[in-house]
């Protein structure tokens, strides 16, 4: 789809953990926009966003906001009742995504392997582990790991976890615990329903964090990633089809751990983000360069994909 010029409003910042990120990411897409000729007006989110959009008059929004309420379906619900296009995936598949026990719900059916594990209430995790050691508490919604925690028996939270242990257990009510796979960090991104490529993760410290996602020089991306072509396969495999059976729109990228002792057993998808990011440090647009497109052809190829959906 060749793209007219175009009047684009890109909403980014907000309130979310992710607020930094999220600037980031509009940023990079704005300009990359303006470098095509687009007219764009940047929108960073507050509570009056509705009356911003509204009076701005745009063809279409770039969604750049990451975690809630930009990810979760209450923008885009919003962006429905008002009838404007705009970028990603659409209200139910943000609901079902942005919560990674609903993903499981959704895609462990299909064949997609996940990690097992449960929602336990942070009040019981000073009273006993909920899985046996090691394993992982994250929020049941929240992206870019944030809130993240790896409980071992060498950890220094206690064993049980002590109240006074910083960690999500201070932070969110609730959390999910899922058993710890050790291995490999892996991702592959959907654009335009083509798997992109593989990408290995390697902090070079702890765990891939939100500091190791978002500090230049923290992790080694290496994409493509050095594993044997059937895990490269799988993992275009189970990003396709974790993209389909939500409904994503644009863009997706899937997360994984793979655990290379066991061969095509031992991966597991952690989860499928539905508005990846899109900063200098961002997979999606490294992806994308190594199958030969451009920053900017990605940004006008997900918008060209809003355009599209909304048109039908």
């Amino acid at each position: 789809m060749s793209l007219p010029k175009l009047h684009v409003a890109v909403l980014m910042g907000g309130w979310a953990n992710e607020r930094s990120v999220s600037l980031m990411s509009g940023e990079g897409v704005a300009k990359a926009l303006e470098a095509r000729g687009h007219r764009v007006t940047r929108i960073d989110m507050d509570r009056q966003v509705a009356a911003r959009i509204a009076e701005t008059e745009p063809d279409v929004v770039f969604n750049a906001l990451h975690g809630v309420p930009g990810e979760d379906g209450t923008v885009q619900g919003m962006l429905d009742l008002m009838g404007i296009p705009y970028t990603h995936s659409g209200l139910a598949t943000s609901v079902i995504a942005i919560d990674k026990e609903l993903t499981k719900q959704a895609l462990v059916p299909h064949g997609i392997p996940m990690p097992g594990g449960r929602i336990v209430r942070s009040e019981e995790l000073y009273e006993k582990d909920p899985l046996a050691r090691p394993y992982v508490l994250k929020p049941v919604n929240e992206g870019s790991s944030v809130g993240v925690a790896i409980v071992t028996d060498e950890s220094n939270y206690g064993n049980p976890i002590r109240r006074d242990a910083v960690g999500p257990w201070q932070e969110f009510e609730s959390l999910l615990a899922e058993p710890f796979i050790r291995g490999r960090e892996l991702t592959t991104a959907v654009v335009g329903g083509k798997a992109l490529a593989v990408t290995e993760l390697k902090p070079k410290s702890g765990f891939y964090d939100f500091d190791a996602k978002y500090t230049d020089g923290m992790t080694e991306h290496v994409c493509p990633a050095d594993i044997p072509p059937e895990i490269e396969a799988l993992c275009k495999k189970y990003a396709l089809e974790a993209h389909r059976v939500l409904g994503c729109r644009g863009t997706s990228r899937t997360d994984y751990r793979w655990d290379d002792e066991l061969g095509e057993d031992g991966l597991f998808v952690l989860e499928t983000n539905t508005q990846p990011g899109m900063t200098p440090l961002s997979l999606v647009p490294e992806q994308a360069k190594f199958v030969g497109m451009s920053y900017e052809d990605l940004v006008e190829a997900i918008i060209a994909d809003a355009l599209d959906h909304f048109a039908q």
